[in-house]
């Protein structure tokens, strides 16, 4: 019988525990808090949720909170059993309504609402993928164009499939239910024409081999500074690089001209991720050439910062998954906690036979695990003087199978001829 976990619970969005509060006949639920809404479902709150009637003040959804993947053990103590009517059904991310923000309209379960659909005729919708900011996506049926026709895919079938913008899938629709603006994909029957359980049964992307990064990620940039990371201190597909440096080094200016470069390419999928920055940074990135994906101030949270970057990643590991090559440009990880920061830059490798996940972030410091560290002078960068790399506080792990041995023993000349200047 089907077991659910407080920590299962407090990782879900409001709208998942509204869909589990209807599976079990709870009254009021809606006018629960998140805290006494959980207690309610584990048969903590006793009389509660039954009492919840003479409540009166409401409270909106968290339908920008993403849905982390739940563990498959670890079990608590507490458990709330559900009816057998509704063990198999998997609560998912909930529609949009006509201002775009999610409604609270469970989805049920996806083999009744096939059945259902078939009954009333339903169709079987076909389009490309487009996945929004929260984990969600829809699908565009003439593409790239929104259409009134396009369908919403909840952030759970996304997980699940594991879905990546550009991928064709096929699937039943239902019709929009109320206050819900699109009809709704119940399930996905095929992913760029593969059955959906092939392509999900797939190894999990952390098992996957890996190799040292082994191609080099030309730049071509006639910036000083820029040549002298492409040759001094180079990248790779896969590579797992950090910008450092104090305050004013010019991190995130150098994060930007990378982006310039990268963003022509077709054979990369760029992301940009802005977490902690300042608003005046979010508003120039805007108006360049690769619009982030998440744009959050100082301000936020460091939880909030998190989450923005971790989707970033997710997504990118489906590309990469996939024998994609996939690029993120994180600014900055300064703002995140520790364990969000360093398991978003562990996220990038080369896969063996694969694609390749490239992460390049911007930090104070080094995080360990890098394998290139791009270290910025900022005495060079206040005086003007180029290119502004600290190449004695820079390196690029295994540089040979980058730029070859001859580039390698060069790299060991250029910083022996930088350190006999320091000291001299």
């Amino acid at each position: 019988m089907a077991v659910l976990e407080r920590s299962e619970l407090q990782a879900s969005s409001l709208a998942d525990l509204h869909a589990i509060a209807d599976q079990l006949g709870l009254d009021g639920f809606r006018r629960l808090r998140k805290a006494d809404l959980i207690d309610a479902i584990l048969g903590d709150a006793g009389p509660k949720a039954q009492d919840a009637g003479d409540a009166t003040e409401t409270f909106p959804e968290d339908s920008d909170a993403p849905e982390p993947d739940r563990p498959e053990g670890g079990r608590g103590k507490r458990r709330a059993r559900r009816s057998s009517a509704s063990r198999s059904r998997r609560p998912a991310a909930s529609a949009k309504d006509q201002n775009g923000a999610e409604t609270d309209a469970p989805v049920k379960d996806e083999q009744a609402e096939a059945k259902g659909a078939s009954d009333r005729g339903g169709h079987i919708a076909a389009g490309v993928v487009e996945l929004l900011g929260n984990g969600s996506a829809f699908l565009r049926v003439a593409p790239p164009e929104p259409s009134d026709d396009d369908v919403y895919i909840s952030a759970a079938q996304v997980r699940r499939c594991e879905l990546v913008s550009g991928d064709r899938v096929t699937g039943p629709v239902r019709t929009p239910r109320r206050s819900e603006r699109y009809p709704s994909l119940v399930r996905i029957d095929t992913i760029n024409g593969a059955s959906a359980e092939t392509v999900s049964d797939g190894a999990r992307y952390e098992d996957l081999p890996v190799d040292y990064p082994n191609e080099r990620l030309a730049l071509g940039s006639q910036d000083p500074t820029l040549e002298a990371i492409e040759w001094l201190t180079p990248l790779g597909r896969g590579s797992r690089a950090v910008i450092v440096g104090a305050a004013h080094a010019g991190k995130t200016e150098i994060l930007r001209r990378l982006a310039d470069v990268f963003g022509g390419r077709d054979d990369l999928e760029l992301t940009v991720v802005l977490s902690g920055v300042r608003p005046e940074e979010i508003a120039q990135w805007r108006e360049g050439p690769v619009a982030p994906v998440a744009a959050l101030s100082f301000a936020a949270s460091a939880d909030a910062q998190g989450q923005a970057v971790e989707r970033a990643v997710e997504t990118a590991k489906r590309v990469a998954a996939r024998g994609g090559h996939a690029l993120v440009l994180i600014d900055t990880l300064d703002g995140l906690q520790p364990q969000a920061a360093r398991r978003a830059l562990a996220a990038a490798r080369n896969l063996h036979d694969g694609g390749s996940l490239t992460i390049i972030a911007t930090a104070s410091s080094p995080l360990g695990g890098e394998t290139a560290v791009i270290a910025l002078d900022v005495a060079l960068t206040s005086t003007g003087r180029q290119p502004i790399l600290d190449l004695l506080n820079s390196g690029t792990l295994r540089p040979e199978l980058l730029v070859g041995e001859d580039g390698a023993r060069a790299i060991v000349q250029a910083r022996a001829a930088a350190m006999e200047a320091a000291a001299g």
